[in-house]
């Protein structure tokens, strides 16, 4: 694990990269900022997590990081290990941890649930969803208090990273860290807008097969009856309607992704 420090006294406030190490969009961002080495108002820390995934180019050596919290620092796995110790680091701090995927190329936060520090933060990134995933958190980072998540864009692309960076720095402006944006930068000007958020209901399963597709979009509602995925050619029908969220063919290995309900806007 590595940590960086900006600013002077005890961070409050920091930002999680490489949590997964095929996930380079993190600590890219996290990097470019603090070659920049920006002015900052109050201080923080960066931190690239799964250094040891991350060179070795895979999701994790021993277990998925983000399903090991809070750790163990006697456990033989490397990430519980590492789980315990990123917790530590992360005590009475504001967090961003940021992530991608394989299902989805535009940014949207996650959060256990909608809180205060949801509605002060969320609304200032470039996002337009928030997902609440208090069903599905167990071991993940986002039970941390005040933790938000976020998908920057799809997994190794430039794009992610580049979102990534912009995520960082609307994050640490809605924190007090940095000055609001400004106008010509490719977030919102330090304005606040309406944010959709969604619900994780229950896990979409799908078995064993040689080839898996998918045909509904996430964050666009699927009606009951409609096909929305395959697997070796059968099909399958929505039940009910349902908003889809992380679906995709290969991002995980035994659900498509997720069946959500839209409950509002942070505004």
């Amino acid at each position: 694990m590595r940590v960086y420090h900006l600013g002077e006294g005890t961070p409050e406030v920091a930002v999680v990269g490489s949590i997964h190490g095929d996930e380079p969009c993190g600590v890219r961002a996290i990097e470019r900022l603090v070659a920049e080495d920006p002015d900052v108002e109050r201080p923080i820390k960066l931190i690239v997590a799964n250094e040891e995934a991350l060179d070795a180019g895979v999701r994790y050596l021993d277990e998925d990081l983000n399903r090991a919290f809070p750790g163990d620092p006697d456990a033989d796995s490397h990430e519980r290990r590492l789980a315990h110790e990123l917790k530590q680091e992360l005590r009475d701090c504001t967090v961003l941890s940021l992530h991608s995927t394989q299902s989805y190329g535009e940014p949207f936060a996650l959060v256990d649930t909608v809180d205060a520090v949801t509605r002060a933060i969320c609304p200032r990134l470039p996002v337009d969803v928030v997902v609440e995933t208090e069903k599905f958190t167990e071991g993940r980072l986002i039970k941390h208090p005040h933790t938000i998540e976020v998908e920057c864009g799809f997994q190794g692309s430039d794009e992610a990273a580049e979102n990534a960076y912009w995520l960082i720095r609307a994050f640490l402006a809605a924190t007090s860290v940095l000055p609001a944006p400004t106008a010509e930068d490719p977030v919102d000007a330090g304005g606040r807008k309406d944010v959709t958020v969604f619900r994780l209901l229950e896990k979409i399963p799908k078995g064993p097969a040689e080839e898996y597709e998918v045909f509904a979009t996430n964050f666009v509602e699927v009606q009951a009856g409609e096909r929305f995925a395959a697997a070796d050619g059968e099909d399958f029908y929505a039940d009910e309607a349902f908003y889809p969220i992380l679906l995709s063919p290969y991002g995980y290995q035994d659900v498509f992704g997720y069946a959500a309900e839209k409950v509002g806007v942070l505004d």
